[in-house]
């Protein structure tokens, strides 16, 4: 099986979207499925919806999309109750199997326990062995299961102080709503990695990964929760609290360019808006005698416009991209495999015949894919094909809930942007630059001692610790030293 997707094969694909409803009506979860419809974009492997009726928790996961599992009554009907969370999933950490969906659920001493995460734990390793070795029992191989573990091991006495006592243990990026009997939690890591934001509807409180699911579901934005924020709901009762010590937020910086969808607000800025910002300052950066502005389907679109109208070139559609493709379908032969390319991509060649092109994609990871369109544009007559990427060259992966190839497998990791021209096959190739990225965002440029994103996958510049990476590395170390002594 292949997807349908060749182009978004070769992505950062988004971590996960999480999505929960307190205090409204009994119809939370029909609230919740709707709100994850909104997030599919954040992931397309699976999805869950757990509900609480003031007796006991109900839940539903499956692979796959959220259409299919959760539009059907009977799979609402029996997720009752006023209270819900779900999440939709790429598999960042853990197989692709059942048992990771989320959310996960437990039964604790205090009761139970559903906890739908958006992150990844860079210690969950370490933490699991030392579990593990205290009597912890995993039924999953999910990095989110360790917080259940953490929670449910702690010697503290309230639900809420051994919810934070988990927390202080560990490390990297989190986005967590939790539902207890007592209430649910929603909270953001210290460094505020990922995204929270919360919202109204009448009576109900409503958290999500991005302000469009509130939108979807006709919700009130309120604010964003904070970076080490916590938010508990009981009943009507709404309180904050800020158990961590303070740190400079380090929001990703990806989500600007490729994560949220373009009509979402994050941190206080219209997504679509800046996407154009960077197309505006790439072609500042990156300009090229061309005829035509093609956007890469369909993440290349705002900052191709924007490219356009600083640049002055034509904005045209040179890339027909079909909505009508399933994920998946079998491939008997490396001919049709290549055929199938154009089965969700196609060149909009009577456009493109004997043009100068600028293709404006959102970021390069192995190459696969540009190659693929550039090849696409020589075969449909063009006369120049130039690329201009709207995000700095992807050199280092993500430890933080994006899934990203290792190192060795980034193209911008083995080569200089002259060797990545090359392997494309394209005239010219540049990138926006670092600087040129944060003043797309109303920032002078990257303050190199005190950045306010998150930056990794562009700079190396990790705000974390990485445990389980660094323990893994030395791993490796020892076991090519001992090749070289045998």
């Amino acid at each position: 099986m292949l997807t349908t997707n060749p182009f978004d094969d070769d992505k950062l694909r988004e971590e996960c979207g999480i999505f929960g409803v307190s205090g409204g009506d009994e119809d939370a979860a029909a609230l919740v499925a709707l709100g994850l419809h909104a997030l599919q974009h954040r992931g397309q492997e699976a999805a869950g919806i757990t509900s609480w009726d003031g007796r006991e928790f109900h839940t539903h996961r499956a692979m796959g999309h959220v259409a299919g599992n959760f539009d059907r009554d009977d799979v609402i009907r029996a997720l009752p109750g006023a209270a819900a969370c779900g999440h939709v999933r790429y598999s960042t950490t853990g197989e692709t199997a059942l048992r990771n969906v989320q959310p996960l659920y437990a039964e604790l001493a205090s009761g139970g326990f559903a906890i739908a995460h958006n992150g990844n734990i860079s210690n969950a390793m370490r933490l699991r062995r030392e579990l593990v070795r205290r009597g912890s029992i995993f039924q999953s191989t999910s990095d989110t299961e360790t917080i259940i573990h953490l929670v449910a091991t702690s010697n503290y006495r309230t639900l809420l102080d051994k919810f934070i006592d988990a927390l202080k243990q560990v490390e990297g990026a989190y986005s967590l709503i939790v539902m207890t009997p007592e209430g649910m939690i929603a909270c953001r890591d210290p460094l505020g990695i990922r995204p929270l934001v919360m919202g109204r509807l009448a009576g109900a409180i409503i958290f999500a990964s991005e302000t469009v699911a509130l939108d979807v579901v006709g919700a009130d934005f309120v604010r964003a929760i904070e970076p080490g924020e916590l938010v508990i709901v009981q009943g009507q009762e709404l309180r904050s609290i800020h158990p961590f010590a303070p740190q400079r937020a380090r929001p990703c910086i990806f989500e600007h360019v490729y994560f949220s969808r373009p009509d979402s607000i994050v941190d206080g800025s219209s997504v679509y808006s800046v996407r154009k910002a960077i197309g505006a300052q790439l072609a500042v950066e990156a300009p090229v005698e061309a005829d035509l502005v093609i956007p890469v389907p369909d993440s290349g679109v705002p900052a191709a416009i924007g490219y356009a109208q600083q640049s002055g070139i034509p904005f045209e559609l040179g890339i027909i991209r079909s909505h009508y493709i399933g994920r998946t379908f079998i491939q008997p032969g490396d001919k049709v495999r290549h055929l199938g390319v154009k089965l969700k991509h196609n060149a909009n060649r009577a456009l493109i015949a004997g043009k100068r092109v600028v293709l404006i994609d959102d970021s390069i990871v192995r190459g696969t894919t540009s190659l693929k369109i550039v090849t696409m544009m020589r075969e449909a007559g063009a006369a120049a094909v130039h690329m201009r990427i709207a995000s700095p060259p992807t050199r280092h992966s993500c430890f933080y809930g994006v899934d990203t190839p290792e190192r060795a497998k980034l193209l911008a990791a083995k080569l200089d942007v002259d060797g990545m021209t090359d392997f494309i096959h394209a005239d010219s190739l540049a990138f926006i630059s670092i600087d040129g990225l944060y003043k797309a965002l109303g920032e002078h440029g990257r303050n190199a001692g005190a950045p306010s994103h998150c930056d990794a996958c562009f700079t190396g510049d990790y705000p974390t610790r990485l445990t389980d990476q660094d323990e893994a590395e030395t791993v490796d170390q020892f076991a090519l030293l001992a090749e070289r002594v045998t």
